[in-house]
């Protein structure tokens, strides 16, 4: 196996997962390499590589995906990215270009990454997941420290406020985009590793049996998510989902 992409949504717990696999010096540095064009071109600066858009399509493909695997990789033999289900089609063109022959979003992977493994991180209690979503939109603070340290904002400071609109459609975003993944595994003939965020919350595991090498690494200091309101998923929960600080069922299928 030459990598692994962890195919998840936002507010999932893959910063911290990301953490945890590069912590094991064995394991690459995961990150979003293919995201948004503001955040691909802050890559492609510190990269040294050219920026998207400056040159025809295919060097610029090329080169980006070269340094990306350079980066995934680390100081290790293992590459490593994250992958949001939205920025999925971002990916698939930029491979497509490169590849014009593979039939499928598989081969592609493959002729990129070499023999590649997934990782579905998933977070069962989408209501919790939408409130954190809209909370780190409005604060403008996605990570912090178990500490209380900052570790990633995007915003300038301010106070959320309980909105339910924005949390019910947040909810239909992140249950779609799951259903995406859910979609994209059947059509490609992949059968992934499930890792349930709940699981990975109550006790950061490294929940990968595919690399012996993984399972004995030191634990870091983990990023967490910001925490919702109190009282927020109960008041945005409709009868018959989570959101009363329950830990839900595990579908059928998803295992630890």
């Amino acid at each position: 196996m030459a990598g692994y992409i962890i195919c998840t949504t936002p507010r999932s717990g893959s910063t911290l997962l990301c953490r945890l696999l590069g912590a094991t010096g064995r394991a690459g540095q995961p990150d979003s390499f293919y995201h948004e064009p503001a955040f691909m071109q802050e890559w492609a600066d510190a990269w040294g590589v050219a920026a998207p858009g400056a040159e025809p399509a295919a060097t610029r493909d090329l080169d980006y995906l070269r340094a990306a695997i350079a980066a995934g990789r680390g100081d290790t033999g293992l590459f490593g990215m994250r992958l949001q289900r939205p920025h999925l089609p971002r990916l698939r063109a930029a491979l497509s270009r490169l590849q014009p022959a593979a039939a499928r979003d598989v081969d592609r992977l493959a002729q990129a990454f070499g023999q590649t493994a997934f990782l579905h991180l998933t977070r069962l209690d989408k209501v919790a997941q939408a409130v954190s979503l809209v909370k780190a939109r409005q604060s403008g603070l996605w990570h912090v420290l178990a500490d209380g340290r900052e570790l990633e904002r995007l915003g300038p400071p301010h106070p959320p406020a309980y909105d339910r609109t924005a949390i019910a459609q947040a909810v239909h975003l992140l249950t779609q985009d799951d259903k995406g993944w859910h979609r994209w595994f059947r059509a490609q003939g992949v059968e992934p590793l499930r890792i349930p965020y709940e699981d990975l919350a109550s006790d950061p595991p490294l929940p990968w049996p595919a690399s012996s090498a993984i399972s004995g690494s030191t634990r870091p200091t983990p990023a967490r998510s910001n925490r919702p309101s109190p009282g927020w998923p109960m008041r945005t929960a409709a009868p018959g989902q989570s959101g009363s600080g329950r830990k839900p069922r595990r579908p059928r299928g998803l295992r630890p």
